[in-house]
């Protein structure tokens, strides 16, 4: 079982008094998880006692006996179900619907309820809950790296697209709002949170010049660089593929002493020309290691200085640990901590741990957490089996329900998480699982159900050739930067041969037919890698059904599973594949849908939110 750090964690004359108050915070917010969670729930009903929501369900917020009165009568809900509220609420009503306070911005979740992101209403307040617990970051990081405030911090950070519904309130991924925001803006002078990156390229809005500056200035302080790291891994490694496609360039730049021509941002430009100066000694050294014939530890031959790499390494993200490996020669990886749309809820005190151990401890004062117990029964579950912030029990595995202080009551997230320990009286989890995703590159999240949809009508394109799809299956391919997802087809095949144009446009037509996040990521953000198709040999998936009963399944039982992992059953259906074809284009996407705002979004669709087991995009 994980132990978490002793309560005086090391506390001594040389940590900064900052430091200490949070460390301290962290305990005592800890010990006394009960009595906290209790005052958090009476404060979340106080505050939005005015709520319709509330009101419906029969809770008055503000009268005594609102918390007992909460529990015994507050239903388990998801994003479906109070999506009639957020419709009123992105359309102009300004009544108490969900919240007692004014709803300031929504902010997108990268799941999606029938093919747009949903939209997390959010108070002005929760801005103050999400740096508190970046402000515990660096202190509980410090007590496992000393010295970190002696250098900076090259973390790759990005804006996405965002907009505004018809009642005007801004619509925005959790990551944009905070970059935008004072909080981050004007943060008051930390040695232990000096940035390599200027604010004005992560605000720049066209990946090109954001990511371009970002390297070029993170290069430009190579000697000074302790950390680096990206809020996701992919991200990371979308990263190190554009500095292995640019870093001529970049050199150049730095031999010279001049911007590219193309970075064409006039407050990037600025930002960049207060740091870039000629250094042609600086260029000789990193076209050095660049122009290697092997990459392997690249990070840590460019950044020589480095101590680790911090990136979300849990959940979806863990199929690219391999590949960080590699490049990273060794650094470790670490995983801070635990957040999405709905809430911020907790950090790693253990971050310079394995990536196979983090284990997330739930601060108890950003939002009333209670748990539903993951079962195998299929029996719907109501508000009756909910467990407790400090009831959980070691080793068993539980759903995420969040009240929080914005207005969601029971909000079901979708995580599955395990109880791996605990840090005084509040638990640590490791995360296990989304339910019900299939696959997963970036901050997309399909499931089997979208998945389906979109392969049904795909196929319609090979009937006019008299071919037919006979099984199917995919997974997420980790090995590309980046990421893409592959669909193993076997296909019945008609008196004429299909050209591969058409299989091209059935890659395309999958692709048309997933969720707006993921198609942001091909289409804007370049997150996510054309969608393949490989079409294998007739009797290969009577082959995965043979290898499937050898381990054990029963033939009663057996499906073709609609998902799989890399390792023995991608080898098998790589071995037997005949024909590999590309979407050929990116598929449509723009921000802000109109379906997004009117009540045909929840047109029966499946549902499907992401987290990765750390911060959403």
């Amino acid at each position: 079982m994980p132990e978490a750090p002793p309560a005086a964690m090391r506390e001594t004359a040389a940590v900064p008094k900052a430091h200490r108050e949070a460390l301290e915070y962290i305990e005592r917010v800890t010990a006394g998880a009960a009595q906290v969670q209790r005052r958090v729930l009476a404060e979340i009903l106080a505050q939005n006692a005015p709520a319709e929501y509330l009101r419906r369900i029969g809770v008055s917020g503000a009268a005594p006996g609102a918390v007992e009165a909460f529990r015994r009568a507050a239903p388990l809900v998801a994003y479906e179900d109070i999506l009639p509220d957020v419709l009123r609420i992105a359309n102009g009503d300004t009544s108490p619907i969900l919240s007692g306070k004014p709803i300031r911005e929504f902010l997108t979740s990268s799941g999606t309820s029938g093919g747009e992101r949903k939209l997390m209403p959010t108070i002005a307040d929760e801005m103050d809950r999400r740096s508190l617990l970046y402000s515990l970051l660096m202190p509980v990081m410090s007590q496992a790296v000393p010295g970190l405030d002696k250098g900076k911090a090259m973390y790759l950070y990005f804006v996405k697209a965002e907009s505004r519904t018809p009642g005007g309130l801004p619509a925005r991924p959790v990551l944009t709002s905070f970059y935008r925001s004072r909080h981050f803006l004007e943060r008051p002078h930390d040695p232990y949170t000096v940035y390599t990156s200027p604010d004005e390229a992560v605000l720049c809005v066209d990946a090109y010049q954001s990511m371009y500056a970002q390297l070029l200035c993170g290069l430009v302080h190579r000697a000074d660089v302790l950390r680096c790291g990206a809020v996701f891994a992919s991200g990371f490694l979308r990263a190190i593929r554009f500095l292995e496609k640019h870093w001529p360039r970049l050199c150049r730049d730095i031999r010279t002493g001049t911007l590219d021509a193309d970075i064409t941002d006039p407050a990037v430009r600025g930002a960049v020309g207060r740091v870039l100066r000629a250094d042609p000694a600086l260029a000789d050294a990193v076209e050095a290691e660049c122009a290697r014939p092997s990459w392997q530890g690249i990070i840590r031959r460019v950044w020589p200085n480095t101590k680790y790499i911090d990136v979300i390494v849990t959940g979806a993200m863990a199929q690219y640990i391999p590949t960080l490996e590699f490049y990273g020669g060794g650094l470790p990886l670490t995983c801070t901590m635990y957040a999405s749309s709905e809430c911020y809820f907790g950090l790693n005190l253990n971050p310079m741990c394995k990536p196979s151990e983090v284990a997330y401890t739930l601060i108890p004062t950003m939002c009333y957490f209670e748990f539903l117990p993951v079962h195998s029964g299929a029996a719907e579950p109501d508000h009756r089996d909910l467990v407790d912030l400090v009831d959980v029990k070691l080793g068993h595995e539980y759903e995420l329900v969040v009240t929080t202080y914005s207005g969601l009551y029971r909000y079901r997230v979708g995580d599955v998480l395990r109880v791996a320990g605990f840090k005084n009286a509040a638990p640590m989890f490791s995360f296990v699982r989304r339910k019900n995703v299939a696959l997963s590159i970036d901050s997309d999240k399909t499931d089997e159900a979208e998945l389906h949809a979109a392969v049904s009508g795909a196929v319609q394109h090979l009937a006019p050739f008299g071919a037919s799809l006979v099984e199917y299956t995919s997974y997420a391919d980790a090995t590309t930067i980046p990421g893409h997802y592959v669909l193993f087809w076997e296909l019945r095949e008609g008196g004429t041969a299909v050209p591969a144009s058409v299989f091209e446009d059935c890659c395309l037509a999958v692709e048309e037919a997933l969720n707006s996040v993921y198609r942001q990521g091909r289409a804007a953000d370049r997150s996510i890698g054309p969608l393949e198709i490989r079409v294998v040999s007739d009797g290969t998936f009577d082959k995965l059904m043979d290898y499937a009963l050898a381990r054990g399944a029963s033939i009663n039982q057996y499906k073709a599973p609609r998902c799989v992992r890399p390792g023995p059953v991608v080898d098998l259906l790589d071995g037997r594949v005949q024909a590999r074809y590309f979407s050929p284009k990116c598929p449509k996407w723009s921000p802000g849908s109109k379906l997004q705002w009117s009540s045909g979004c929840n047109a029966g669709a499946g549902a499907n939110k992401a987290s990765n087991g750390g911060v959403v995009a």
